[in-house]
């Protein structure tokens, strides 16, 4: 299993934006891994004012919801499947109509895109960034919620 970055958030604000931006997820980081990163960057994301900051978390958040994407189509280890059994049907933390991974995944790769092109009215970036946050978490939780059943 590889290594993500740990983000400490008991660091000032600078130190955890020096994190996110400059350390770099292995190659090999899984659908777990890559979820756990995009809720890192989207949480800092929805947090900051300089537009610098803002622009390259974007990027980062972009690129590593795409890699995201990708490992949806990639079947699974035997370790993540593991992790997602269940003993019986659980109920899901998204409606039926959100139940295909890759539509959320698509649906946050849009709504970054929207809030880091710069040009929309700074109040509809800000709820937009606040959406984006909302499912970026909905989606990392729905990734890791157990769904296999056990026979």
């Amino acid at each position: 299993m590889a290594t993500i970055p740990q983000f400490s958030y008991a660091l000032s604000g600078e130190s955890t934006d020096h994190q996110l931006l400059y350390s770099q997820l292995p190659d090999s980081a899984d659908l777990f891994e890559l979820a756990d990163a995009c809720t890192a960057y989207v949480s800092m994301l929805v947090e900051t004012v300089d537009t610098v900051t803002f622009a390259t978390l974007g990027k980062c958040l972009l690129s590593t919801l795409k890699r995201l994407r990708e490992s949806c189509d990639a079947e699974l280890p035997p370790y993540l499947v593991e992790k997602l059994m269940a003993e019986e049907n659980i109920a899901s933390c998204v409606p039926d109509c959100w139940q295909e991974t890759t539509l959320q995944v698509d649906y946050a790769l849009a709504l970054t895109r929207a809030v880091t092109s710069r040009t929309l009215p700074a109040s509809v970036a800000k709820e937009l960034t606040g959406l984006l946050h909302d499912m970026v978490w909905l989606l990392a939780e729905f990734v890791k919620e157990p769904y296999i059943t056990a026979h």
